[in-house]
């Protein structure tokens, strides 16, 4: 892409898009020009809409189509100036697929599986607080905030700060962290290299080789223990808008669908058939 895709990478950062999302739009807008072989400049709608049919030829999936058509609506709504070539490209329908949430005791033992002691300290943090793994890498020993009981978190998602709750447990286990490992270099968790943090993809092979020695059948990634962190408050009776903080969603509509109602509220419910012709069912008229 050549100048066009180095236009595309300022677009990007100007408009504050997450370092991943950058890369992935930018990827997928190369493999786009690889394809057709020409400049985007040269083509239209239907140059598109033959590249995303040939993705699906190719097997992708929905969520991989709808990364692509975020990207190529990038490419000609921003870069290129040009959004009525996208404007009748739709979004491909994601299903919304719940995922295994773990159980109180099934994260318990899924943490202490984990044999590397930073990446296992890291899950721990991860849960305690209901973060995203890359946040939980970013940390920094300042942001540990003992005197108040929370956690700050820099630059999440969407570049926005957040203070998130410091359990005692978690205080404790850090504390005892801090003795074994004295991190140097301000990270939190250091990772290999001298002055980096740990990178999440060495969390998510610590985790991956905790399930396969539990062998447990729920599929378990960092992602889930931050969706069961945030299942395991509602069970726990708190308010759907203190969970929207801690996770850090900037919709509501965002953390209704995170936290969705767990198979405990709902087995926890009665029927109004089970109502009918009692005492109780008067309500019912």
């Amino acid at each position: 892409m050549g100048e066009l895709y180095n236009k595309m990478a300022r677009d990007l950062a100007l408009k504050n898009f997450a370092e991943a999302t950058q890369k992935q739009y930018l990827r997928c807008s190369s493999h786009f020009v690889r394809y057709h072989m020409t400049s985007p400049a040269e083509l239209g709608e239907a140059a598109i809409k033959q590249y995303l049919e040939h993705l699906l030829l190719k097997g992708a999936g929905p969520e991989t189509l709808k990364l692509n058509v975020a990207a190529l609506k990038f490419l000609y709504g921003v870069t290129l100036g040009r959004p009525k070539v996208v404007e009748r490209i739709p979004w491909p329908k994601v299903p919304h697929k719940k995922p295994d949430i773990l159980s109180g005791t099934e994260v318990e033992t899924v943490l202490g599986a984990v044999r590397s002691l930073i990446p296992a300290v890291a899950l721990s943090a991860a849960y305690g607080a209901g973060l995203r793994i890359s946040e939980v890498c970013r940390l920094r020993v300042e942001d540990i905030d003992s005197k108040r009981g929370v956690i700050h978190v820099r630059q999440g998602k969407g570049k926005r700060d957040r203070f998130v709750m410091l359990s005692a447990r978690l205080l404790e286990l850090l504390r005892a962290y801090w003795v074994k490992v004295r991190p140097v270099g301000g990270w939190l968790f250091p990772g290999r290299k001298a002055g980096e943090h740990l990178h999440p993809s060495a969390v998510r092979k610590a985790l991956d080789e905790a399930v396969r020695t539990l062998g447990l059948k729920k599929r378990v990634t960092p992602h889930v223990l931050r969706h069961s962190f945030a299942t395991h408050l509602l069970e726990a009776g708190n308010d759907i808008r203190m969970i929207q903080a801690a996770l850090g969603h900037a919709s509501i509509k965002t953390t209704a669908r995170y936290a969705q109602v767990s198979a405990r509220h709902v087995a926890r419910a009665k029927s109004p058939l089970d109502l009918l012709g009692t005492k109780a069912g008067a309500v019912l008229g």
